[in-house]
């Protein structure tokens, strides 16, 4: 039977090369059905990015518009380019029962984690953090995608110390050793959070 509950707003942290973008894939269609959250950058479009899907692409007055209103839960100035998410794409949908994925990094993880605790939906949020295995498993990862310099390397791998130095401000972690299991232990969560009784629009299930 299912019953009528507010959305699961889960938001995914992790270092850059742990596996987040593939643990994503694996709630967004199918049977999670998870909508994705669309950051606003003032960054501008890479390759095959389109407005919209991966991210609202703004300029810095828009954004800065954006920020005076009060109207982003969380944002972050990274490498000089602006990202935000904003208000409008998370608190009507966690509402009206729709689940949401958030990829937010810890500082806005943090962000959002303060403010949440006096909104309405702030109950409804669901903290994941993704770890991998150990430090010399991650840098073999980012060396593999073939994409990054030896500098950049480095740069990530610290941001991944930093940020790994976090787990315990989430509600759950899985170390992504596997990627299958990491996989089945996501969307196992995800079953729990979503009947959970305090999420649930009912007086009496029977």
């Amino acid at each position: 039977m299912e019953i009528a509950r507010r959305g699961v707003a889960l938001i995914l942290s992790g270092p850059s090369g742990v596996g987040k973008s593939t643990l994503k894939n694996a709630l967004v269609g199918g049977e999670f059905a998870f909508e994705f959250s669309v950051s606003c950058t003032t960054r501008s479009p890479r390759g095959g990015e389109v407005d919209g899907v991966d991210y609202h692409f703004v300029d810095h007055e828009l954004f800065e518009r954006h920020l005076a209103a009060e109207e982003f839960l969380e944002h972050a100035n990274v490498h000089g380019n602006f990202y935000g998410t904003l208000r409008s794409e998370v608190e009507a949908r966690v509402m009206a029962g729709r689940d949401l994925l958030l990829d937010i990094d810890v500082q806005g993880a943090q962000q959002i984690k303060k403010l949440a605790s006096s909104e309405p939906w702030g109950a409804f949020m669901t903290y994941v953090f993704v770890g991998p295995p150990s430090m010399a498993e991650l840098e073999k990862r980012l060396r593999a995608r073939n994409t990054d310099s030896d500098a950049v390397i480095a740069r990530r791998l610290d941001g991944a110390r930093d940020e790994m130095a976090c787990w315990r401000d989430y509600d759950f972690l899985i170390v992504n050793d596997d990627m299958q299991q990491a996989i089945a232990e996501l969307q196992g969560l995800v079953r729990a959070e979503r009947v959970r009784p305090m999420r649930l629009l009912t007086e009496n299930p029977w």
